[in-house]
């Protein structure tokens, strides 16, 4: 189970409102309870999610900076908000016990109130039990009818009740619906995964999908150096902390909004996991060289690239759509860097003007994005089986396109945040087999050594996993033009 949400030691619902209002007082914020509380916020955001079909983090931004909650409220509307919407399926599956007509005849907002309800009574051990349920009786009367609320306060407090009596499916007789509830994941997912990885790396994967990750960020070298701007971050009331693996990457948190710190404002870094910056360091640009990034938005990797080149050479940054390269040019100006110029295209029309143009090609491709799930609590429910075939033709488009842009003797680098083999090592696979003229290049002197054994670095591919590395699962694979 996930750590639980620690909000102080209460004994009873009366004391814990108190504690919160008392909490803000001192802060000098005025008591959202007052105005709209934290619970209603991520009862916002999961109607966001499940009626309109909005993003959790977009939809979360745009409640909290409508109602600028105190950071109190906004850690635990986060919390309940993205706990609620990683756990879906085991807390619809606790709800359904408890009720006589399915779940879905309720309206959204009052499954999305027994669904917040019910997360806080197993997964925020800090909350009380009749909070929990208090607070869902005043939206159920806020959002529904006084027999609506009754109705939720009767299943809320049987839910109490009957807790430690609730027992997942057998681990030995049913494994993949034991991982799927216990661990909160699609059915398929964990079939797929026991097929792959076996039962213990299985859980650990799913474990790991549920842990909050760190806020990484990737210093710009161009404007200062990491130990610097550690020292200005900490300056700035933020905690942090070095990354393990990129030479750039620091962790941080204790912030309230990112965008709101100084050093963000004055370009000194870019938010970026640390399995995303090794990307750039296996390409190893050079100042003076031409780089091609196909795929390019929002200007993550494009950025690095122009920093490992010390912002001297030309990198041409595409991407198929034009509001995402707007995110491309708002961060290359945000960061101070002139060496990127922007194609509106679709790489699969490449090569055109770019034949053997490029001494580093990066083809950072869509994907199915399972890498990433710890990052996107909603994502797990929005991905089928059924939509990676797809992805792989696009992919392969992509790279055969790309390809024909490498000059002689240049890199081309592909890398995904998926962990599927047929997205993955497979394509490479597919790839190598249809151009004899590329081959695999050891990633062993452009990566940490602590990455992997020199062995596995040696082939020239790597899959990164957040259950043995800690950083989302991304793949890289580094292929030299003979």
């Amino acid at each position: 189970m996930r750590p639980p949400f620690s909000a102080g030691i209460v004994s009873s619902p009366v004391q814990y409102l108190a504690r919160e209002k008392h909490v803000r007082t001192l802060l000098g914020v005025k008591s959202t309870l007052e105005n709209i509380t934290a619970r209603e916020m991520a009862l916002q955001v999961l109607k966001a999610v499940e009626a309109d079909g909005a993003y959790a983090n977009l939809a979360l931004n745009r409640v909290l900076k409508q109602h600028q909650p105190s950071k109190l409220d906004r850690a635990f509307a986060t919390e309940l908000a993205y706990g609620s919407l990683r756990s879906l399926n085991t807390l619809d599956w606790i709800i359904a016990r408890f009720l006589q007509k399915p779940l879905a005849a309720q309206s959204v907002w009052i499954r999305n109130i027994l669904r917040t309800g019910v997360y806080q009574i197993f997964y925020m051990d800090k909350v009380p039990p009749a909070a929990a349920c208090n607070e869902a009786v005043e939206l159920a009367k806020k959002f529904g009818s006084p027999g609506v609320a009754k109705f939720v306060n009767g299943v809320l407090r049987n839910v109490v009740r009957q807790k430690d009596k609730i027992i997942f499916p057998d681990i030995d007789s049913d494994l993949v619906s034991h991982i799927a509830l216990k661990y909160s994941h699609p059915t398929w997912l964990v079939k797929r995964w026991l097929d792959e990885f076996g039962r213990d790396e299985t859980i650990a994967l799913c474990r790991a999908n549920n842990i909050s990750p760190p806020n990484t960020i990737r210093t710009n070298t161009l404007r200062i150096t990491r130990n610097a701007l550690a020292e200005r971050l900490e300056q700035e009331g933020v905690q942090v902390k070095k990354s393990t693996y990129a030479p750039e990457g620091l962790e941080i948190k204790g912030f309230f909004s990112l965008q709101d710190l100084p050093s963000f404002q004055e370009g000194l870094f870019m938010n970026q996991d640390e399995s995303s910056m090794l990307v750039a360091h296996a390409a190893a640009p050079q100042p003076g060289d031409r780089v091609l990034d196909t795929c390019s938005a929002p200007g993550g990797k494009t950025t690095h690239l122009a920093q490992l080149m010390a912002d001297q050479g030309e990198i041409v940054a595409l991407d198929v759509h034009p509001h995402k390269l707007a995110l491309v040019l708002e961060n290359c100006r945000r960061l101070g860097i002139r060496s990127v110029d922007l194609s509106l295209r679709d790489a699969r029309d490449l090569p055109g003007r770019f034949t053997e143009w490029a001494d580093c090609v990066l083809v950072d491709a869509p994907c199915s994005g399972l890498g990433v799930l710890r990052r996107r609590p909603d994502a797990r429910w929005r991905k089928e089986p059924g939509q990676i075939p797809g992805l792989v033709r696009l992919q392969e488009e992509i790279l055969n396109a790309a390809a024909k842009c490498v000059r002689p003797g240049g890199v081309l680098i592909y890398s995904t945040c998926t962990i599927t083999r047929e997205e993955n090592q497979q394509q490479v696979e597919h790839f190598l087999a249809a151009h004899s003229d590329f081959a695999l290049e050891d990633l062993g002197p452009f990566l940490p050594a602590g990455l992997a054994e020199p062995r596995e670095l040696a082939r020239g591919y790597i899959q990164m996993l957040p259950h043995r590395h800690g950083t989302d699962g991304f793949f890289i694979a580094r292929l030299r033009r003979k």
